[in-house]
């Protein structure tokens, strides 16, 4: 197959939602569709009791919450998907946020009940403030809900997003029928039968026919016709070009528990969503088509395998063909590197491959050479932009409660770091370490990884620290920045890329501060 022809058949998104919307229910439906695996949770290991086939560690099969961006990929109808399962907890957003710069298209699920919810609206954000084209699922249509036209109006409102439905539900709850199909013009009945895979699909081209009231009930074909009306007159033609231009969103409904509404879902998905897309770097735009290979790290994960102390880059590959044993240019460091084991992912299970393809998710086993955000090139020295550090949100200072550990627990510290899991600062007075995450939650996955994969324990303590920004002065040698330092000592840190951050105790005296030396400038990102 051509090169060109590889890349438009490769489709990579992620699928995003507050926890509970049934998001990695929808991923393992779309593997069962695409005859990726044989049956939902299907967990090939005896070890493990059934869990979701993207929640590999252990500490998600314990919470029944995803941690960890989990990568998929399979083939369906001749396309080559790459699915990336993002955590929908709050605690862990900011490895969903690194994630969404690997993304060419976007999955939202929404619950029928809940409708939109608060970390829903924060990730969409982010999606708009990238146009990455997007799909609203409307999920979990066998309970009772909101009705379809309130939830199509909560997403325009609170998402700021411009809807059309693809599809619309006939009744819900104890009254769901089944779903019109609009994009494909057919009626999909629902039995409820969890035992089928799928559900019976009729073709209904002319909604007025006798047909439509036998298979339904006459009330139900009635309300349907005026849905349908009503939201033709309402909301915007499907437009593909505005789709692709994150204008327009195209909304389906369905139920992932019962394997409803799915297919439609990935049928309508593999035809309209983009094939994998430019990038911009700090030098110039890289299209997928250029025949040199270009890529960066996204995530970095450690310890996939507990009885190998080893680390993963994953690497999203936006240019060219990655190919085993090919040296390849590590912009950061300088130097060049070969993968002799390059992995293919099909969540924790992996498999060596010879080449990818922009758009794959290529696994290189790493030393410690990665860091997120880094650029590998077949020698051209770009730099990717878009995976910054954000100001945490809670900081506790921890300590080493086996003193006997203290080798592994400095190394688990590091390697946690390094996969983005929680910012680490040391304080420049005492060289005190702590830690700041976005949720507290993290606090527990780490304490959780570092006994569990490096031996090592830790306690925490807690320190009143309100914000963390990254300093930029203008002048170095200033005395004002001399006095700054000297002022302010006690609250000033080093991060892991040895940049200076202060830690401000509240939001008065950080605003006093930025008062006190305008000179000098605080930012809440660390790419500045």
């Amino acid at each position: 197959m051509k090169f060109k022809d590889e890349i438009n058949r490769r489709r990579t998104f992620g699928i995003i939602s507050h926890p509970d919307a049934g998001k990695t229910t929808l991923t393992e439906k779309l593997l069962l569709f695409g005859g990726a695996i044989q049956e939902a949770g299907a967990v090939k290991s005896n070890k493990i009791k059934k869990g979701a086939t993207s929640d590999f560690m252990e500490i998600e099969r314990q919470r029944g919450i995803s941690v960890a961006t989990s990568v998929l990929g399979f083939e369906y109808k001749t396309k080559k998907i790459n699915i990336l399962d993002t955590p929908g907890h709050k605690d862990f957003a900011e490895d969903t946020f690194r994630t969404l710069t690997a993304v060419d298209s976007v999955i939202v699920v929404v619950d029928v009940a809940k409708g939109v919810e608060e970390q829903t609206e924060k990730l969409v954000e982010v999606c708009r403030m990238r146009n990455i084209p997007m799909i609203v699922f409307i999920n979990k249509l066998d309970r009772e809900g909101k009705d379809g036209f309130e939830l199509l109006d909560e997403i325009e409102q609170k998402l700021h997003l411009r809807v059309t439905p693809l599809s619309y539900p006939i009744g819900m709850g104890y009254d769901f029928k089944g779903i019109y199909n609009i994009y494909e013009q057919n009626v999909n009945l629902f039995t409820g039968d969890p035992k089928k895979d799928i559900e019976d699909t009729i073709e209904v081209k002319n909604l007025q026919t006798k047909e439509l009231d036998e298979l339904i009930g006459e009330n139900a074909a009635d309300t349907l016709r005026e849905d349908l009306e009503l939201a033709e007159g309402v909301y915007p033609r499907f437009d593909k070009e505005e789709y692709l231009k994150g204008e327009l969103q195209p909304v389906f409904f369905g139920s992932a528990l019962h394997n409803f509404g799915v297919r439609e879902l990935l049928d309508c998905f593999v035809d309209i969503a983009p094939p994998p897309q430019s990038k911009e770097s700090d030098e110039r735009e890289i299209r997928p088509d250029e025949d040199k290979f270009s890529g960066f790290v996204f995530k970095i994960h450690a310890n996939m395998d507990p009885k190998h102390r080893n680390r993963l880059a994953f690497v999203k590959i936006v240019s060219g063909k990655f190919e085993r044993n090919k040296p390849y240019r590590h912009v950061r460091l300088g130097k060049d590197l070969k993968f002799s084991s390059p992995s293919a992912f099909f969540a924790e299970k992996k498999e060596i491959v010879d080449e990818m393809f922009p758009g794959d998710i290529v696994g290189l086993h790493d030393t410690g050479n990665f860091k997120i955000g880094d650029t590998m090139t077949e020698g051209e020295i770009i730099n990717y932009k878009g995976t910054p550090s954000f100001s945490p949100e809670h900081f506790r200072y921890i300590n080493n409660a086996d003193p006997m550990k203290s080798k592994q627990l400095n190394k688990g510290i590091e390697q946690l770091m390094d996969e983005g899991v929680a910012q680490l600062f040391t304080l420049e007075l005492n060289n005190r370490k702590i830690i700041g995450t976005v949720g507290a939650l993290q606090y527990e996955v780490i304490q959780y990884r570092l006994e569990h994969e490096y031996g090592a324990k830790c306690s925490y303590e807690n320190i009143n620290v309100h914000k963390a920004c990254w300093i930029e002065p203008e002048n170095e040698k200033s005395e004002e920045f001399q006095d700054f330092k000297r002022v302010k000592s006690r609250f000033l840190a080093k991060d892991k890329q040895n940049q200076l951050v202060f830690l401000a105790d509240s939001q008065f005296s950080l605003q006093m501060t930025q008062q006190k030396y305008p000179s000098i400038k605080f930012h809440f990102t660390s790419e500045f």
